[in-house]
């Protein structure tokens, strides 16, 4: 796998509770949905609030369902290795930011678990449990993994006979277990590095980011809808207002199902030689998801 996909990961999924405090800011007072930022149109716009961004080093972060928590990362400068925080919403206004070692968590729609990767966490009157593994049909899970309402798993996976080239597929829940993962149709998997897909609540649509001939350049993000049949229409690029000639990834949709955030980047070389990746969060409404459905 590329290792551009291996840091992309990071930018998007979100982190939890568990934490030392590390800031020594006074407490931020910002009120609102979003840190009261003014919400995007139908072009993208970065979300970079100085609540979590004081200096400009914020990556990317995720909202829990409720709003009252918001785990995110920061990097570069002064944040030599990607360094991961949550901050809370209590008594009518966000609070100290606190460090957590826990990584790049999502959540359920209605807030009670915890997932990332091959782990879940379940919440309790004390806070979150300890993660627990998910099983084997997560063992040669990829990039990225999303949930539906239905408790259906959406992820890549790596298989032998693939001679390393990943695949998105999914995994239901069938008799209180879930199934080895189903590659999904070679339209969808097609391309170079396939990863980090967001499917719907309700399954009626999917996208991930994937490098593909006829792009615009680096990887993109696509999306494909379900068709009256169930059959998955042929993949649509999400075009220039999304897309451009850096890389975006990582497309997730709020809980409320208003915005559409996503990861935008490129590598820098430093003086050393080495590659650094410089990544932002950007934010624009759903409609533009609305605008490519197939009518009828």
């Amino acid at each position: 796998m590329k290792p551009v996909c291996v840091l992309i990961t990071l930018l998007f999924s979100v982190f939890i509770t568990g934490c030392n405090s590390v800031s020594k800011n006074n407490t931020l007072t910002s009120h609102g949905d979003y840190f009261g930022e003014e919400p995007p149109g139908l072009m993208p716009k970065l979300f970079d609030p100085k609540i979590v961004s004081p200096d400009g080093r914020f990556e990317g972060g995720s909202f829990s369902p409720d709003m009252k928590e918001f785990y995110f990362s920061r990097k570069n400068g002064k944040y030599v290795n990607r360094t991961f925080f949550v901050i809370r919403y209590e008594n009518d206004k966000w609070g100290e930011e606190t460090e957590t070692d826990i990584r790049w968590p999502q959540f359920t729609g209605d807030g009670n678990m915890m997932f990332g990767g091959k782990w879940v966490r379940e919440r309790t009157d004390a806070g979150w449990s300890e993660p627990k593994n998910q099983g084997v049909f997560l063992k040669e899970q990829g990039h990225g993994i999303s949930l539906s309402s239905k408790g259906t798993y959406y992820f890549p996976f790596y298989k032998k006979e693939d001679n390393g080239r990943g695949n998105l597929g999914y995994s239901r829940l069938l008799n209180g277990e879930y199934e080895s993962p189903v590659k999904l149709n070679s339209d969808i998997n097609q391309g170079e590095w396939i990863a980090h897909p967001y499917i719907a609540p309700d399954e009626s649509y999917l996208m991930w980011d994937v490098q593909r001939e006829g792009g615009f350049g680096k990887s993109d993000i696509y999306i494909s809808f379900r068709g009256k049949d169930g059959a998955w229409l042929p993949a649509i690029n999400m075009g220039s207002a999304i897309n451009s000639d850096m890389q975006e990834s990582s497309p997730r949709v709020t809980h409320d199902g208003k915005y559409l955030f996503f990861s935008r980047g490129e590598w820098q070389v430093k003086e050393n030689g080495s590659r650094n990746w410089v990544g932002k969060s950007y934010w624009v409404d759903t409609k533009v998801i609305e605008n490519l459905r197939p009518k009828g």
